[in-house]
């Protein structure tokens, strides 16, 4: 499932891609949203809340979308060819003059009015790249549960929308805790939302996501010479290979309810069990 950085990334391009023009296509390929047709109404913005992309259309309407795991928006020229998948995958059709933006595989598509988007976004905790920030309200929270394990707390959107599997792991190993503590045991606990917002802050807008230091150099073990795709994460798709900061195997392990479980990475050394 993509992260918080991803979407954003995406809500820019899809913005800069369709708002400002009619569209000029309308195509919603679900069975609820057959007839509708907006075509000749301008599309506002597309703006991004945690993990949910809000396609705001004239009119007081809003098409709101989520990939979850196989979902997918490509954009493309008027005469480019579309291989975003086959024709029976396609859920969504937008075009313009300019652009048109195909959505693939889209697990959730709705429209609904823009004042009624709260009805669909409003259960998220504060959007970790949202301009309504609040590091308090997050904090607060991740705490409401004291019990519950550091990891599932993290990854909740109810709690802070935008982190998934990846940035839950690499926030647990640079707050040097163990997935499984509880979070209300863990030391300084302002942190962790202030370390999940740096992390997507810092790349939201690079084009490979990276955790470790700019300049990061490995230990010995790890080899020599420049920075590559393997050392851009801590520990996330790290499964038995040594840990970048003491050599110890990276372990994994299913987290979260049953039904609901995610891998989660870990190093048992850095991040000594509770």
């Amino acid at each position: 499932m993509p992260e918080g950085d991803t979407v954003w990334r995406l809500a820019e391009r899809l913005d800069e891609a369709l708002a400002g023009a009619p569209l000029t296509r309308c195509d919603l390929r679900v069975p609820r949203l057959a007839t509708v047709d907006l075509t000749g109404r301008s599309v506002l913005e597309v703006v991004p809340r945690g993990k949910h992309l809000l396609t705001r259309i004239e009119g007081s309407l809003t098409l709101h979308s989520h990939l979850r795991m196989d979902g997918a928006w490509k954009i493309y020229a008027p005469a480019e060819r579309w291989r975003g998948g086959p024709a029976h995958q396609i859920r969504a059709i937008l075009g313009t003059a300019g652009h048109t933006a195909v959505g693939y595989r889209l697990p959730v598509l709705d429209l609904l009015r823009t004042a009624d988007e709260p009805r669909v976004v409003g259960h998220l905790g504060p959007d970790l790249l949202g301009p309504d920030w609040d590091p308090a309200e997050a904090l607060r929270r991740l705490l409401a549960d004291p019990g519950r394990p550091l990891g599932e707390a993290l990854l909740d959107q109810r709690n802070l929308a935008g982190i998934g599997n990846v940035y839950k792991s690499e926030v647990c190993f640079l707050l040097g805790a163990s997935p499984w503590l509880p979070v209300g045991r863990l030391p300084d606990p302002e942190r962790a939302p202030a370390l999940a917002r740096k992390l997507l802050e810092a790349n939201k807008r690079r084009p490979v996501r990276t955790t470790t230091p700019s300049g990061y150099r490995p230990r010995p073990f790890e080899g020599s010479g420049g920075a590559r795709p393997d050392r851009r994460l801590w520990v996330y798709g790290r499964a038995g290979r040594p840990c970048p900061r003491c050599g110890t195997p990276v372990r994994t392990a299913d987290q979260g309810p049953a039904t609901e479980e995610r891998i989660t990475y870990w190093c048992p050394a850095c991040q000594p069990a509770p």
